[in-house]
């Protein structure tokens, strides 16, 4: 698995950790009104979990690489955490507390451990994290024709250009239902390679009735013995 595109997925999930809350019947909905929607419904959440599917493919990325595997979110007290276990096709541990961020890669046997606040330079990092903001940070754009769901009463779907240039991202397209859950995310990176993330299972407020130690469990991870830890 890539893990810097790994990141950039999973912050961008976290930017839309948002969403089933119903959006107000309009005849017409422009893309502006999917993105305002969206934010409302971050700033709304306090938990989220769901399972995914990630896909990448291009001519600079080599052969086709999938993983799969579950994804929680939990906003309180003004951080944001966050844990992602990939178990296919490899173990991996993503997890972050809001003041560290640490990834565990079972095949090279590492643990690296970084402060959040080292990426909160990044556009993307920023808005994921709850500091930034789709209409200020993005210019938001009807979706690409061959983007666009044949069943728009299903989906729909926007495309998200960062209006600072990203080295990694060029456009990102949302897929979005009515009760405001995001089902898909399409990134492309200047160089045509393309990452697709795809969620299922999607459940809300699933932490709603945990104690804060066992929230705090959750978002804890110890490596196996032997595990070479870096710290940047």
């Amino acid at each position: 698995m890539h893990i810097s595109r790994n990141l950039l997925l999973i912050l961008l999930v976290l930017s839309f950790f948002a969403a089933t809350a119903h959006a107000a019947e309009t005849a017409v909905e422009y893309p502006e009104d999917i993105a305002a929607r969206l934010q409302r419904r971050y700033d709304a959440m306090q938990s989220l979990t769901f399972n995914f599917y990630q896909d990448i493919r291009g001519e600079m990325s080599g052969r086709p690489r999938q993983g799969s595997g579950q994804a929680v979110f939990y906003k309180h007290d003004g951080l944001a955490r966050m844990r992602w276990d990939y178990t296919s096709p490899d173990r991996q541990v993503l997890i972050s507390d809001g003041v560290l961020f640490s990834m565990y890669v079972a095949n090279q046997q590492q643990l690296i451990i970084t402060p959040a606040e080292n990426l909160d330079a990044d556009l993307t990092y920023s808005f994921f994290t709850g500091k930034g903001l789709l209409q200020r940070d993005f210019h938001i754009r009807p979706a690409n024709e061959d983007e666009q769901p044949e069943n728009e009463t299903e989906f729909k779907v926007i495309k998200l250009i960062p209006k600072t240039p990203q080295s990694q991202v060029q456009d990102i397209h949302v897929w979005v239902t009515p009760e405001s859950l995001i089902r898909r995310i399409k990134l492309q990176d200047h160089f045509g390679t393309i990452t697709v993330l795809n969620l299922s299972d999607i459940e809300t407020e699933t932490l709603a009735n945990k104690s804060s130690t066992e929230i705090d469990k959750i978002f804890t991870f110890t490596p196996p013995e032997g595990t070479e830890i870096i710290r940047q």
